[in-house]
């Protein structure tokens, strides 16, 4: 079951709540499912029953109790725990699938990913002003509309109803792509800065670093080729691994060993005609897995983020345990608090919090249709924009470990990873192409 999926079968837990007359509600067009937050557990969250508690007249708490049995009968749901003041943790039968199932998806609609009906069969009139930016906007918006199955018309003349803050300059000279960036990326209501910053090749600049992930992900296909093997959604990590999935992140996000012999360059800052342009500073650049800088997040999950920078220790002597319980089982409160849920339950089996968090990449995959959606209908391609850097700073640390290092081997666990890779580079490059900017193969 994708995050899409189970969107879909909170809906309609909703639905079945309200046909059955345990709740007086309209049922809204879509349930927001993210990654449970502090206090939480399982593989999911919504907050449908907060959303759903003022329209019902009841307590959300009560609202939340109302659907758990409605979503725990549902198929591919293993249990449902309701916490705090009635957040609904779900988890999810096998939590590996979803990843893997959100990768095929993507994988196999391609371009087309996070499409939908949004605005289908509507027709959306934009009335802009004369000026650069309103332009720009106006024809982003024409075509993230049509994502959504809707069409979208431009006029100039009044009443407007697309009227941006206007460019202070003109941006013709930042050139195509970082005009069009410097436009989009900030909201409506603030003024562009129409600066040299957007042409700088370095982690401070947004634009730079969703082109430089997507260039390093053509890379990695390239280099992994080369290498003899190709993409296969599956387990992120080796089945028959004894080592526990904190050892294995705090690992593979050690950015201090350089690559020697075979490795690719997917691995370490690319050469020649391979380079994405990016010279790391003299303290290291952490962020893109160069130099002798700290780790700033894990690309299997966080459980490595208390590892200390590579050049003071070892990978090996680093001391995870006590950190990933921590953000693995929740606190004492938080397991004070899912006893509760359970009591007021009627006794219902709970599993215990999972061990392995998703990958941060999971959710920003996930996100991308609803991301598109809201971009569409209120008419704004900055979300869109935004969206894109949440990927690229989410995908980015993951690059590493994606190809087999010395005499590693590909394995099957290398095809997942470039899998997973390859669907964030799908979506890179569909946003980009939504904003009217082009994706690079090199940089």
């Amino acid at each position: 079951m994708t995050p899409v999926e189970l969107s879909r079968t909170v809906l309609h837990a909703v639905r079945r709540a309200v046909d059955g007359g345990e709740l007086d509600v309209t049922v809204p067009e879509r349930a927001v499912v993210t990654e449970p937050g502090p206090g939480g557990c399982g593989d999911f969250s919504t907050t449908i029953a907060l959303q759903l508690a003022r329209p019902a007249g009841q307590p959300p708490r009560r609202v939340a109790e109302i659907l758990r049995p409605h979503l725990a009968g549902a198929d591919g749901v293993r249990d449902v725990v309701v916490t705090g003041p009635g957040f609904l943790n779900i988890s999810l039968d096998d939590q590996a699938d979803v990843l893997t199932a959100l990768v095929r998806e993507i994988r196999s609609r391609g371009a087309e990913y996070g499409h939908g009906d949004a605005l289908a069969g509507e027709v959306v009139a934009l009335r802009v002003p004369y000026e650069v930016r309103a332009e720009v906007v106006a024809d982003a918006v024409v075509r993230i509309v049509a994502t959504q199955g809707g069409r979208a018309t431009v006029e100039h003349g009044e009443p407007v109803n697309l009227r941006p803050v206007p460019a202070p300059e003109d941006p013709a000279p930042l050139g195509p792509d970082a005009a069009q960036w410097a436009l989009l990326h900030p909201a409506p209501h603030d003024r562009p800065r129409i600066t040299a910053d957007h042409l700088v090749q370095r982690e401070g600049n947004p634009l730079f670093r969703v082109r430089y992930a997507h260039a390093r992900i053509r890379s990695l296909s390239r280099n992994a080729a080369r290498l003899g093997f190709t993409a296969e959604p599956g387990p992120l990590h080796e089945p028959t691994s004894q080592v526990s999935t904190s050892q294995v992140s705090t690992s593979l996000v050690s950015t201090g060993h350089e690559p020697t012999g075979q490795e690719s360059a997917g691995q370490h800052e690319p050469t020649g005609h391979e380079s994405a342009g990016h010279q790391p500073t003299a303290h290291g650049d952490a962020r893109f897995g160069h130099g002798a800088g700290r780790p700033y997040g894990d690309p299997l999950g966080p459980a490595a983020n208390t590892a200390p920078a590579a050049d003071t220790a070892p990978a090996a002597d680093v001391d995870t345990g006590t950190d990933a319980q921590d953000v693995d089982t929740g606190t004492e409160a938080q397991e004070a608090e899912a006893q509760e849920a359970e009591a007021q339950s009627g006794g219902a089996p709970r599993r215990a919090p999972v061990t392995t968090p998703p990958p941060p990449l999971q959710t920003p995959l996930a996100d991308h249709p609803r991301v598109l959606a809201l971009a569409a209908t209120q008419r704004a391609p900055d979300r869109l924009a935004r969206h894109l850097v949440t990927v690229a700073d989410a995908v980015l640390p993951f690059l590493p470990c994606v190809l087999p290092r010395g005499e590693e081997k590909p394995s099957a666990a290398h095809r997942a990873r470039l899998a997973l890779a390859e669907a964030a580079g799908t979506v890179l490059a569909g946003g980009l192409s939504l904003l009217g900017i082009d994706a690079p193969e090199h940089l």
